[in-house]
């Protein structure tokens, strides 16, 4: 039995571009030590590369009416087959490397119940990745000079006990709101919902969207309208990674950091509970870092 069930809802691979991107990434986990690998879905491609790389293949996941896998049926799927005590939700464009299973053992030992997430790196890939030799430190250097941290908002990583979300609204994969809801729900449980970003480094192989309706990004479609609604509506879809309770640090679960962003989440959260207030998103920064907010501002004007 394998300590952690990787699981994710591939896209077809028939762009190109996506399947280098996502043959990446499964290749990634395969170097992981014990894990196994779970491929979701019916896509163009997705069985025959599932039977290339030895993982399973589960095809039978329920849809929406645009034929988007739910969550909900991923989640039940994977539970009722793999017996692993962890389970890991990973966006198939995302590069995984042992440091991962590292922080995961590490918080284990130390919390029955927890919920891991982190921060992740944004990196051009344009072809197949070359996974012979010491192949973690060439994309650690690789992500360190060209890729970029990326922002506290979006989650492309849950890991945590398998007892954890036994009950998942049905949200549909790859459209916004749902990773902001997993946080909603670790924080309403009183889960510890540990930030690992100063212990793991993941990386976000970057892509366009042409794989979707117009290849216009997914947070515009009426998907991601009934992932907020299912969700609970705008106030827990701004939920991130800022919302987190603890922070991994050389093994340690420790205090998160008190940065700005952190700060205005905990006043935001204190005047919904004690005042019923919800503000429009980015008026506390427009209030206390006039300067930078106005930067933004302009530069999304620009755009």
């Amino acid at each position: 039995m394998s300590l952690i069930a990787i699981f994710t809802a591939p896209k077809p691979f028939t762009n190109p571009h996506v399947a280098v991107i996502q043959r990446n990434a499964i290749q990634s986990w395969l170097h992981l030590p014990d894990v196994e690998i779970f491929l979701i879905g019916e896509e163009s491609g997705l069985a025959r590369v599932a039977k290339e790389f030895g993982v399973k293949h589960l095809p039978n996941v329920m849809r929406n009416t645009n034929g988007t896998p739910l969550i909900r049926s991923m989640f039940d799927l994977v539970r009722r087959i793999s017996k692993s005590p962890l389970l890991g939700i990973v966006n198939t464009d995302i590069l995984l490397m042992p440091d991962l299973v590292t922080a995961v053992r590490q918080v284990a030992a130390q919390r029955e119940r927890f919920v891991l997430l982190g921060r992740r790196w944004d990196l051009d890939m344009k072809e197949p990745f070359d996974f012979s030799g010491d192949w973690e430190s060439r994309l650690q250097a690789r992500a360190s000079k060209h890729g970029r941290l990326h922002k506290p908002a979006g989650s492309d990583y849950f890991v945590f006990p398998r007892f954890c979300y036994s009950e998942v609204p049905d949200f549909a994969i790859g459209r916004a709101g749902w990773d902001n809801w997993m946080i909603y729900k670790a924080r309403k449980e009183k889960w510890p919902l540990i930030d690992t970003t100063d212990s793991v480094m993941i990386i976000h192989q970057n892509h366009d969207y042409s794989h979707l309706p117009g290849g216009q990004p997914h947070y515009t479609l009426p998907e991601t309208d009934e992932n907020i609604r299912l969700a609970g509506g705008t106030t827990v879809i701004r939920y991130s990674i800022l919302d987190a309770t603890a922070k991994l640090v050389n093994g340690k679960i420790r205090p998160p950091s008190l940065t700005w962003g952190r700060l205005l989440r905990i006043i935001e959260r204190w005047m919904r509970a004690v005042f019923g207030l919800v503000l429009p998103e980015n008026t506390l920064e427009a209030v206390v870092r006039p300067r930078r907010w106005y930067k933004r501002a302009k530069r999304f004007l620009r755009k």
